[in-house]
């Protein structure tokens, strides 16, 4: 096997949603980098599917990224899981209303040249109109109607507990890290026993450890604050000084029990292809994942999810 082409790990049911997925998805937000032109997006898009890659999620908010997934990926469409986020951002409707939600799946589907989307998240939805209810009854329309075939919820805390509580939503979101693991086990638990498949996202925390100082962006400057605190750089040197960060990250959290994907994004494919290699070497050594969780034990009451 060489570095160009690693076997990904074995797909993954994902939840009892009657789907499955790739262990390692492609998280396509670096598709509305400037730096990338269209060409390059198209190229990247397909060699992420030629990888075994079939998870592909992308938002609202991610700009240019669901239309560069339509032009290059509606050829391919039956081989890949299509994940969006909404909730804002649609011309002449106000956010996070029913209107909101039906107007975009609709926009959605158009851009990205499909008849249904597989998963379609409440994006960072506010707790009070997750309760209020309007929002959920339209995600739940959009299903019933066939235009999604999973309702979702993308978020952290509060909001994820009363999702997770929700028989609406199939699938969930959220942060899990060495940096960030509020949803660990519990939540994990509860979503494992009630069938919801579960994302992974920010497997990496952003990989602090390549920062020499700390990064301005919120989430990143959290997660550097709590990688310096855990020592973590120092019980990998301890337990696997062998194995690079970037590597012990994604594997920590691509085999907790009740994790159906990460989802980790990149403008190139090399790094792709170094994720997928790394999750497809299976769980942490025993002593070492072991020892990252009771790393994070002492902060958990504090630590929240970091959104």
């Amino acid at each position: 096997m060489t570095p160009a082409s690693p076997r990904p790990a074995p797909p993954r049911d994902f939840g009892q949603t009657g789907l499955q997925v790739s262990a390692l998805g492609f998280g396509a937000m670096h598709l509305n980098d400037e730096r990338t032109s269209d060409a390059e997006a198209g190229a990247l898009l397909n060699a992420v599917l030629d990888l075994g890659v079939t998870l592909i999620d992308t938002a609202r908010s991610y700009g240019l990224s669901e239309a560069r997934i339509g032009r290059h990926l509606a050829h391919r469409r039956q081989e890949f899981l299509l994940s969006t986020k909404l909730g804002y951002g649609v011309d002449g409707v106000p956010d996070w209303t029913h209107d909101c939600i039906v107007q975009g799946v609709e926009r959605a589907l158009r851009l990205m040249r499909t008849d249904v989307i597989d998963i379609a998240h409440l994006h960072s939805c506010p707790l009070e109109t997750l309760q209020r209810g309007d929002v959920v009854r339209a995600l739940d329309d959009c299903r019933r109607a066939g235009k999604i075939r999973v309702a979702a919820y993308s978020g952290e805390n509060a909001e994820l507990d009363l999702a997770l509580a929700d028989p609406v939503f199939g699938a969930v979101q959220t942060s899990v890290s060495v940096c960030d693991q509020a949803n660990v086990p519990d939540r994990l638990d509860r979503a494992r026993a009630r069938g919801v498949g579960v994302i992974a996202k920010r497997p990496l925390a952003g990989a602090i450890w390549r920062h020499a100082q700390r990064p301005d962006d919120f989430a990143e400057g959290q997660y550097w604050d709590r990688w310096r605190a855990l020592d973590l750089e120092a019980l990998r040197q301890d337990l696997a000084p062998d194995m690079a960060p970037d590597e012990m990250a994604l594997r920590f959290v691509a085999w907790l029990p009740g994790v159906s994907s990460v989802i980790a994004g990149s403008r190139r494919l090399e790094n792709v292809q170094r994720n997928l290699a790394a999750v497809a070497r299976g769980p942490l050594p025993a002593p070492l994942q072991q020892a990252l969780l009771a790393r994070f034990v002492p902060h958990a009451a504090q630590w929240h999810g970091v959104i």
